[in-house]
């Protein structure tokens, strides 16, 4: 093979779109997917690729030094793709311990395994690269100059740039300095300052991206976009935290895992890059745009289950707006987001719709039990 790579946090939502990309893509590469199968780690999500020869899978927790110490030596790793990390902001709230605990010691675990191996072989550090994925909300978030924006109701076929620039003007750049608010974000902020200063300490070679959020297959339905086409679909409230004027940037999955592939190759080392879609739509927006195209793709009436939605609370520490800059990507790397955001929302919906056997199981927590069985004795 010609190379190496661990995938950390495989078989979760971003991660198994990129093993499956690196896969398919490079027949020559020995594509390792580690992962220690928390609740949104589910190995069905990779089905399509889980016996071709350049895969493998190890269940491992990323806070085990001793073991992927080990893992590098055997298997002579030479990249390693960082996604494992816990993700939710309201699971931070209630248990900011696990957060830091896996976010930050994990990626410490990590990074000093992968220097201490590579400084050990006869070429070092050359040819190879540590790859940490981290978010935009670690730049804390945007003022709304903007609030308004651009008025609903929206088409599906309305175009994403229009949503674009209609919140405000101020973005996140590579160079916005980091203000998290949420125990979450600040254990991804921690885990990036850990890699900077791994490369600028020691040398090690590394690069990390910032993304926007993700959406698309085989997200764990705790996110807002899956969990909202599963409500609309068994026709349960729809819980919108405030009034659902919370901006998000949105980004397609399986562009997010081009992104990655195109950086960990071409990319510079010791560059940040932001990854996002020029994207922008309001909470209660989005909403609206999911029960419009669930009701029709169910051939209920378009519109019809807008009474759903139900509004709670708003989230402690709630971010207003977070907007991705993805110029320098898009300059120096050539990449940019294949599908517009109306495209991408059909093709998520009528996924889940025709993957209900995956949904139900994951819903239930029946693979959690599954996996618990199959590796008790490992």
């Amino acid at each position: 093979m010609k190379r190496t790579i661990v995938i950390t946090g495989g078989a979760g939502f971003i991660g198994s779109h990129v093993v499956r990309l690196f896969v398919n893509k490079y027949p020559d590469y020995s594509i390792i997917n580690l992962d220690k199968l928390t609740y949104a780690g589910n190995l069905a999500n990779l089905k399509d690729v889980e016996n071709k020869p350049n895969y493998s899978f190890v269940k491992m927790d990323i806070c085990d030094f001793d073991a992927f110490y080990k893992l590098m030596c055997e298997k002579h790793v030479d990249g390693i793709i960082h996604l494992a990390a816990e993700s939710h902001v309201d699971r931070s709230i209630k248990d900011p311990f696990t957060f830091a605990k896996t976010n930050v010691l994990g990626t410490l675990s990590l990074l000093q395994a992968a220097k201490l191996y590579w400084e050990s072989l006869p070429e070092k550090y050359e040819g190879k690269l540590f790859y940490h994925i981290s978010t935009d909300e670690v730049y804390g978030a945007l003022e709304m100059t903007n609030p308004e924006g651009i008025e609903p109701p929206f088409s599906t076929t309305a175009s994403s740039s229009e949503h674009h620039l209609a919140y405000g003007k101020d973005f996140f750049y590579e160079t916005t300095k980091y203000t998290p608010h949420s125990p979450y974000s600040a254990s991804k902020a921690s885990s990036d300052h850990f890699v900077r200063a791994f490369h600028d300490t020691y040398g090690l070679p590394t690069i990390v991206t910032n993304c926007s959020n993700n959406y698309g297959p085989y997200q764990f339905p705790e996110k807002l976009i899956p969990l909202f086409i599963n409500n609309i679909k068994q026709r349960k409230p729809l819980p919108v935290y405030g009034k659902g004027e919370n901006v998000r940037d949105w980004l397609f999955v399986e562009d997010h895992a081009r992104a990655i592939d195109l950086i960990f190759h071409k990319g510079n080392v010791a560059e940040t890059y932001n990854i996002g879609g020029f994207n922008e739509w309001k909470n209660i927006d989005i909403i609206k745009v999911v029960i419009n195209t669930v009701d029709r793709l169910l051939g209920r009436k378009e519109g019809e289950d807008l009474d759903l939605i139900t509004f709670v609370t708003d989230r402690l520490g709630h971010d207003a707006r977070y907007a991705i800059d993805s110029t320098k990507l898009q300059k120096e790397l050539g990449w940019e987001p294949s599908l517009q955001f109306e495209e991408g929302i059909e093709k998520t919906v009528r996924w889940y719709l025709e993957n209900e056997e995956w949904l139900n199981n994951v819903v239930s927590g029946d693979y959690e039990k599954y996996y618990d069985s199959m590796y008790k004795n490992r």
